[in-house]
């Protein structure tokens, strides 16, 4: 048995938040067992059978998530629904559950408690009441689920399986294996509870930042039945959206990088997960989903190895590198291979797809403009308008600096993990492959600029819409101190382009698009900071990386502490999420503005140390 599947054996075991439905479901792994909690609202008779953090509905509940430990010994969500608010908050207690439902505002008509045993994703199972407990079976596992308040008798309610029902007038406890008092409940929580807040209290001043980024990444972890692996999707709204789940390529990377940091078992699990769903062709694709769903058309921004070489460099185990390897240098080379210009340069693209490979009606873009775009992450940016899509080469006719910067990473990445690996063959392919692209990124230094700008294939002119990923170029060790200097001082401290309370803007402040502020064009992408701040590391600019770092933080935190949101994208003017329709309130990647202020990534210049550390003060 290998290392990896040892992982998932340890790990996919006894209670957890896995059920993509609610998150006021628990599920017992890997038996599939689950208790979910629903309500009765006797005012008005409507049912509340699931929750989720951003519904937007009126008649849905609003979710605010405190807190989420990683390996869901404590968890803590509290909820307004009609006249009802209520807090749920949970702990383990070895292979015992314990649940506290707590009313802190109960309607004139007090609402009914409904906790629910269900056998998940068509595993086999049994479930019965007993008495005034239930019972869940699978082979010889056999939970009991008892709760603290008198049987309330409901007998219309939605649940199709058997149930336990109270009235929501008090503290509700409801546990497993053991009947216990609310008392016993709330001081296993409690203990649970300590433990939580001490390992939060451990990254001191950026605390509440570790917490927005573990309680959103902890909550949007759910269970794949098709590999039986966890799964850290984007948010669970989207999966609903999707039919089951969707994971997308650059956002689970991002995810296995945050989760890093102290949780290596969900850092390894997403971080191959998403790697092995590379096409026979070599790329990993911009998403793939249930039923072998994928874009077979496009991937996405080439980040894999830089995050598995950082992932390695936090945990130092190398197994880990060799499950990845391959398919992460399949897909530099399928980038190399097939997103060339004439000139040597990358572009971003979408190809047609390969017949022998499914296809599916879901696709977004099939071998046309739109797929070269959303291969590129940015969706709509107004750097892709009216530029033309190259059809014999399946391209955008531009040059990209972005797509450049990323590549040229993730050639020096690949090598460093090749030379771990003991390819040292391929280790020196990889650091010459970077090297020539480093030199076909000089021809698009603009002088006047100061700024290396992207290029139109079929005019040769330079494009001057410019937006993070134009930073990107810091990524080659051919820009130079003097001119890395002059890219930051005039462009990202620029007021007019990107410097302001909230920065960065996904496109610049004095683009016509900018007004527009519908999704990349002119919010703010934490994906976008992060990648900034990853390459305003490789030369020596200390004023832009610290203020990149502060002014993160603070806007993860605005809508944080105010909603606990963890949004898709923000208003660069205002800070705000919520103020959007295309932000989704519980978008994991929004955490990267929480990880940015968590690491120290010291500039890989003379003097300065290479090892990347925790920040503690």
């Amino acid at each position: 048995m290998g290392e990896y599947q040892e992982l998932l054996n340890r790990f996919v075991h006894g209670w957890q938040t896995w059920n993509n439905e609610s998150v006021l479901s628990q599920v017992y792994m890997p038996e599939g067992l689950a208790v979910s909690l629903q309500m009765v609202d006797y005012t008005t008779n409507m049912i509340l059978k699931n929750a989720l953090v951003g519904q937007k509905r009126d008649e849905d509940p609003h979710v605010f998530p405190h807190a989420h430990s990683y390996d869901n010994s404590y968890s803590s969500v509290s909820f307004d629904w009609l006249d009802n608010s209520v807090e749920v908050v949970s702990a383990t207690d070895g292979d015992d559950l314990c649940v506290l439902v707590i009313p802190t505002r109960i309607p004139e008509k007090p609402s009914a408690l409904i906790v629910a045993a269900q056998s998940l994703w068509n595993y086999s199972g049994t479930m019965e009441k007993v008495g005034e407990r239930l019972i869940l079976k699978k082979d010889s596992t056999s939970i009991s689920v008892y709760t603290t308040g008198a049987d309330a008798g409901v007998l219309f309610c939605e649940s199709v399986t058997p149930y336990l029902s109270v009235m929501l007038t008090e503290p509700i406890g409801i546990c497993t294996g053991k009947k216990r008092t609310v008392d016993e409940i709330r001081k296993v929580i409690s203990e649970k509870r300590a433990k939580g807040e001490e390992n939060k209290a451990s990254y001191r001043a950026h605390s509440e930042a570790y917490n927005a980024m573990q309680t959103c990444l902890a909550w949007d972890t759910i269970f794949d039945p098709e590999e039986g692996t966890p799964i850290t999707t984007v948010s669970r709204n989207w999966n609903s959206g999707w039919g089951g789940y969707v994971l997308f390529c650059w956002d689970t990377y991002f995810a296995s990088l945050m989760q890093s940091l102290d949780n290596k078992e969900l850092a390894y699990i997403n971080a191959i997960r998403i790697t092995n769903t590379a096409t026979g062709r070599g790329f990993v694709p911009n998403y793939a989903c249930q039923n072998g769903i994928r874009s077979f058309d496009r991937s996405q921004p080439p980040v894999g190895s830089m995050v598995a070489k950082m992932i390695y460099d936090r945990w130092q185990e190398k197994w880990f590198l060799r499950e990845v390897y391959g398919n992460l240098l399949r897909w530099n080379e399928w980038f190399y291979e097939n997103r060339r210009t004439d000139s040597g340069l990358l572009a971003w693209g979408s190809d047609e797809y390969q017949k022998n490979e499914k296809t599916h009606a879901k696709a977004m873009g099939v071998h046309e403009w739109q797929g070269a775009a959303y291969e590129s992450g940015l969706d709509n940016s107004p750097m892709f308008d009216d530029i033309p899509f190259d059809e014999k080469k399946n391209i955008l006719c531009m040059e990209d600096v972005g797509l450049m910067g990323l590549y040229i990473k993730d050639c020096y990445s690949l090598s460093e993990i090749a030379g771990i690996l003991g390819d040292s063959k391929t280790a020196e392919k990889l650091t010459s492959r970077a090297h020539e692209m480093e030199t076909r990124l000089e021809t698009l230094w603009d002088e006047e600029t100061g700024l290396y700008l992207n290029r139109r294939t079929d005019t040769g002119e330079f494009q001057h819409r410019l937006s993070p990923f134009h930073f990107h170029a810091l990524f080659s060790k051919r820009v130079g101190q003097e001119r890395a200097r002059r890219m930051t001082d005039e462009h990202f401290y620029n007021p007019d382009e990107f410097y302001g309370e909230y920065i960065l803007p996904s496109i610049a402040r004095n683009d016509p698009a900018f007004h527009d502020q519908d999704y990349w064009r002119g919010r703010i992408w934490a994906p976008m900071n992060f990648l900034c701040y990853m390459a305003l590391c490789e030369y020596d600019l200390p004023d832009a990386r610290k203020d990149l770092k502060e002014k993160s933080e603070k806007l993860i935190l605005k809508e944080w502490l105010e909603k606990g949101h963890v949004h898709e994208n923000y208003d660069p003017d205002t800070g705000e999420g919520c103020n959007s329709q295309k932000s989704d309130s519980f978008y994991h990647w929004g955490a990267l503005l929480s990880y940015i202020a968590l690491i120290d990534v010291p500039e890989q210049v003379s003097g300065f140390p290479k090892e990347r550390e925790l920040v503690s003060n």
